[in-house]
């Protein structure tokens, strides 16, 4: 096991010398490879697993989800999202920044990805924020807490691939992600109603729309809902594998964003399956990089050193949870959230399935945990993307406004800790 413990000691310094995570975990891997077997067979291992893994089918439901957001984001849809949150939340103190907490929940369904909105509703919720007088902190805050709802509610891609690496079905999986997904939705507007009615200056009330003018903004938000609704209800029914609704949903934003005028040429096509293979090539890398580590990782014995350390300490399923959700809590103050699940879960995997852990609500839970750390100081990813979108906000400001977020993320986690219902009962139904 010390060997594998300094393969991630390497790992880290690399990734805090600025080192691409992907190059950095490859490296790892391919070397501590070659150091227990030889040059050869380091080679020979990781040639096949890069090649099993890349003609794996079910990978295929990572680049559909990120066509699928992209073109729903080059539709502009996540205007109307915040538009229409607006026009139902805007007359209320905070209104805004409820606003803001609808509209990144409402993107999150069709995107899956946290640095994607949050990068792209800091560009359209701060502009009116700043107009209405909203404080910085409080607004960026808001947005960079919002964003982490992309990796909770489905479709999420690191949800799919927790399944993938777990062994878990997929289809259960975005299932799971729904009520823990409107909890946490549900948390933060209470976080919002809370700290606006201790200090109502942070988010002052915005204008109240008249009902027609609510129904109208509301009405172009139809497609977002149709999309979530065909994907998750298909997956639901049996109609459609995962695989299969994100055909379909990819097939549904096109002709969504066709019908809205986008996509008529061919350099507004290049530009969504440009941006398309570059996430994914980005999140390949990374998938196939880890990989490898855990391969070096199983040769070093690692897994199972700490199923015996786990069970001669006497922790039990909640200990051994707890641990592995403040490993996570810290990683994530560094690394994306597809790195911390790569890297985590082959190691624990063994001891979770020795004590018997649901492997469902522990995907749910550690979800959470790597959200939680996207908005933690010093090193808040997600913080960070807002920052670069909005630079004359200062970090300091916007770590101070995503406290209270936070706080209902632990409170989420909590509760979805001691009440695994929340998780496993929509899955259970499907069984």
């Amino acid at each position: 096991m010390e060997l594998a413990l300094t393969g991630f000691t390497i790992l880290l310094i690399l990734a805090f010398m600025g080192v691409p995570l992907a190059f950095a975990t490859l490296a790892v891997g391919f070397f501590g490879l070659m150091y227990l077997r030889g040059f050869d067979a380091a080679v020979s291992v990781s040639a096949q697993w890069i090649v099993e893994t890349g003609t794996n089918y079910n990978l295929s439901i990572i680049p559909l989800f990120v066509l699928m957001g992209a073109f729903i984001h080059r539709s502009g849809i996540s205007r109307d999202l915040f538009a229409a949150s607006y026009a139902w939340m805007g007359r209320f103190r905070g209104g805004l920044a409820l606003s803001g907490v609808m509209s990144c929940a409402g993107f999150a369904a069709v995107c899956g990805s946290s640095l994607a909105t949050a990068a792209t509703m800091t560009r359209v919720a701060i502009p009116p924020m700043r107009e209405f007088k909203y404080n910085e902190g409080f607004s960026a805050g808001t947005i960079a807490a919002g964003g982490t709802l992309g990796i909770m509610i489905p479709p999420s891609v690191p949800l799919a691939i927790y399944g993938i690496v777990a062994g878990e079905d997929i289809g259960l999986l975005f299932i799971a992600g729904i009520l823990p997904g409107l909890l946490l939705i549900g948390l933060f507007m209470l976080a919002v109603l809370i700290v606006t009615g201790v200090k109502p200056e942070l988010g002052p009330k915005g204008e109240a729309m008249s009902l027609r003018k609510t129904l109208r903004a509301s009405y172009s938000t139809w497609p977002v809902i149709m999309l979530f609704g065909v994907v998750l209800g298909g997956i639901y029914s049996g109609i459609f594998t995962p695989t299969e609704a994100a055909g379909v949903g990819c097939a549904g934003a096109f002709l969504f964003g066709v019908a809205r005028g986008h996509f008529m040429d061919r350099k507004s096509l290049w530009g969504v399956f440009e941006e398309t293979v570059s996430t994914s090539a980005l999140i390949f890398a990374i998938v196939f990089s880890a990989l490898i580590l855990a391969q070096f990782v199983n040769l070093t014995g690692m897994p199972y050193d700490l199923q015996a350390l786990v069970l001669g300490w006497g922790l039990g399923p909640v200990g051994l949870v707890l641990m592995i959700c403040g490993i996570c809590v810290l990683l994530g103050m560094v690394f994306e959230s597809i790195g911390i699940l790569l890297l985590i879960i082959p190691v624990f995997l063994p001891s979770l399935s020795a004590l018997g852990v649901d492997l469902i609500w522990f995907g749910i839970l550690v979800i959470i945990v790597i959200e939680l750390g996207l908005i933690s100081p010093p090193i808040g990813m997600n913080v960070f993307t807002v920052k670069s979108v909005a630079p004359e906000i200062p970090l300091s400001a916007i770590f101070l406004g995503v406290l209270p977020y936070i706080v209902a993320m632990i409170i989420g986690g909590v509760l979805i800790l001691f009440f695994p219902q929340i998780a496993i009962w929509l899955p259970g139904a499907m069984r």
